[in-house]
């Protein structure tokens, strides 16, 4: 696994070097020859598949998604035939809704099954590729806090909680992640990203690794790396990729944990974008799969899921860039 990130890793840190004709990667072509304009159609969609994209929903539009994930595939890992592969099973469905303040802030709230969680995100996207290559990325910062609203007894399970106060209760139920997405289109049917991370939890289960003695830490590092494939005018294959930074995570033999894999498939049908994928993250936000994700694709650890997103014109464009 730890080959797969470093390979992909090295591959778009080459690429970024490379000095690609740009003027072709519009998916239509514009009618104006300024090459000042901006790349289009790097991502169809705000995420890859568990990965932010540079992409920010447009002025007044409120992007409604649906994000459902099965239970595992594979026997071994809790799947096989008596749960049909994981469909009688439900790991997490998220219902979120993102809205674009500006063509480059949107804010963003969900409820996700996992944990119960409640979310608000803000996304800025502040750089954008160009066409002359004068800006040869696009840049955005993307920050989440999450809420977990579970019982206490859930909450602070295995821990004695005798010295927990009900300011330290609430405090305890908040996570947060952010991060940096830098990202490239190369050309028609290539665009690669890079996603450095920190997600920081206010409440840790002080567990030890029995093999290297490292406790489970509150704030954990990251790096995400994500591709989209374009094969066809609304078909594109879609990957991304976190690794971990943390030695309680390495090699912990009563806890095992696992860096999150998605591999999709990305289908665009008029105001629908349609993802279909596979993942060993049962958690979709990242307040959760960054540092939560115990199952393993050489176990049958994968999940069968979907995306569905639909984009609404809540604002008029005219009427809300006449008064910015």
């Amino acid at each position: 696994m730890n080959f797969f990130f470093t390979t992909l890793f090295c591959t778009a840190s080459f690429l970024l070097c490379a000095q690609d004709d740009l003027l072709r990667m519009l998916d239509t072509v514009s009618t104006g020859e300024n090459k000042h304009d901006k790349v289009t159609g790097m991502f169809k969609t705000t995420k890859i598949i568990s990965m932010q994209t540079p992409q920010t929903v447009g002025t007044g539009e409120l992007d409604f998604r649906i994000t459902h994930r099965f239970g595992n595939i594979g026997k071994e890992s809790g799947g096989g035939i008596h749960l049909l592969y994981g469909w009688d099973a439900v790991a997490d469905v998220r219902f979120s809704f993102d809205y674009g303040i500006t063509r480059k802030l949107q804010v963003g709230f969900a409820r996700n099954k996992k944990n119960e969680n409640l979310d608000g995100s803000l996304k800025w996207r502040f750089l954008e590729q160009t066409l002359d290559n004068k800006v040869p990325l696009a840049l955005c910062a993307y920050s989440m806090v999450s809420l977990t609203p579970t019982l206490k007894s859930q909450l602070y399970s295995g821990a004695d909680t005798a010295w927990v106060n009900d300011s330290a209760k609430f405090i305890h139920r908040m996570v947060y992640t952010h991060q940096l997405v830098f990202a490239r289109k190369f050309n028609r049917w290539l665009s690669l990203a890079i996603t450095p991370s920190y997600t920081h939890r206010n409440y840790v289960l002080a567990n030890i690794n029995s093999s290297n003695g490292a406790v489970d830490e509150n704030g954990l590092f990251s790096v995400g790396t994500g591709i989209r494939l374009k094969v066809s005018r609304s078909v594109s294959i879609l990957a991304d990729y976190f690794y971990i930074m943390s030695d309680y995570r390495k090699d912990n033999p009563s806890a095992p944990y696992y860096n999150p894999l998605a591999l999709g498939i990305e289908i665009e049908t008029g105001g629908h974008v349609f993802h279909m994928n596979l993942t060993n993250a049962s958690g979709i936000i990242e307040n959760y799969f960054i540092p939560s994700t115990t199952d393993t694709w050489t176990k049958g650890g994968y999940k069968f899921g979907f995306n569905i997103s639909r984009v609404f014109q809540i604002v008029n464009k005219r009427k809300k860039d006449d008064t910015q």
